[in-house]
Order: structure tokens, then C-alpha cells, then sequence
């Protein structure tokens, strides 16, 4: 079993971070036809400031970079201590990523289990976070993970004349 230690990331890392998180969320939401693509990567930024209003140094926000056990960087977490509809007790997974050298050996279950840990260690009794219905391998490896299903959106496109 692979294992990960984590860090606060660094200002370097978190600035490094914001740009490709806002990227890739804003082509997730180009893909699901929620936004434009004219829009969609100032949406995102837009979205992560409200988030981190005080970027790194936010509040109840645990930035954290996943790292071997040798030290070597694998991977990113951005987990809310204070779930975004007011859940009691229940923390938020915003975001998590492993590097993708490291993809496909261990990596996302040990980062994914480091974060559960980290929670915990916060009061947390709970971890909740949303997948894109389109995101196969996430959604096995939570669901491997002990994670459920508690809401879901479904959307069908309708023939135009």
C-alpha cells in the first residue's frame, strides 16, 4: 500500500495551482455545457476568489500539497472545513489531483485517504464532494472508497425541431 504525508502548500504552489484548477474546472464546465468557453475560465476564477477570499491564508480552508514518503510532491488537496450548504460536522473535498506521473499507482487512494485523515484530525466526521457524472475513474475510486451517492443531477438534451 502506497502512503502520503501532506503539507500546506507553499504561496508558489497555491498561485501555481489557481491557474490550472480554474483551467481545468472551467473546461468540466464548458464539457457540461453549464458555461460558454468565452466565459468560462473567469467564471472560474471568479469562483475560487469568492472560495479564497484570503487565497492561502483563507480560513477553514486546508490547502495542502500530498507528498511521498521521500518527500517528492504527488499530488494537491483544497479541502473546506465548513461544508459550503452548512452540513453539520461534514468537511468539503473541493478539489484533489494527483500529478500525472503518479497516476495509476496508488497515488489518488492514498491522497484521498491523507485528506479523510487530515478532516478528521479538524473535527471533521465526514467528507463530502461532487464528481462529474462523466469522471469514471473518480467515481470508482470513491466509490471503492466508501463514498455514496447523497444528491445527483441528471440532465437529458432534448430534439430541437
Amino acid at each position: 500500500m502506497v502512503d502520503v504525508i501532506t503539507r500546506t502548500m507553499t504561496q508558489a504552489e497555491f498561485d501555481d495551482w489557481q491557474r490550472v484548477l480554474a483551467r481545468q474546472f472551467a473546461d468540466e464546465q464548458v464539457a457540461a455545457g453549464v458555461w460558454s468557453a468565452d466565459e468560462a475560465y473567469d467564471l472560474a476564477r471568479q469562483g475560487n476568489t469568492a472560495r479564497l477570499p484570503d487565497g492561502l491564508a483563507t480560513p477553514e480552508m486546508l490547502l495542502l500539497r500530498g507528498l511521498r514518503e521521500d518527500r517528492t510532491p504527488i499530488g494537491r488537496l483544497w479541502i473546506g472545513l465548513l461544508h459550503p450548504r452548512g452540513v453539520p460536522g461534514c468537511a468539503f473535498l473541493y478539489d484533489i489531483e494527483v500529478d500525472r506521473e503518479f497516476r495509476g499507482l496508488g497515488y489518488g487512494r492514498a491522497l484521498l485517504r491523507a485528506g479523510e485523515s487530515v478532516a478528521k484530525r479538524h473535527g471533521a466526521e465526514q467528507l463530502e464532494l461532487n464528481v462529474f457524472g462523466g469522471n469514471a475513474t473518480a467515481i470508482a475510486l470513491y466509490s471503492s472508497s466508501g463514498y455514496r451517492v447523497v444528491t445527483q443531477q441528471m440532465r437529458k438534451s432534448l430534439p430541437q425541431p
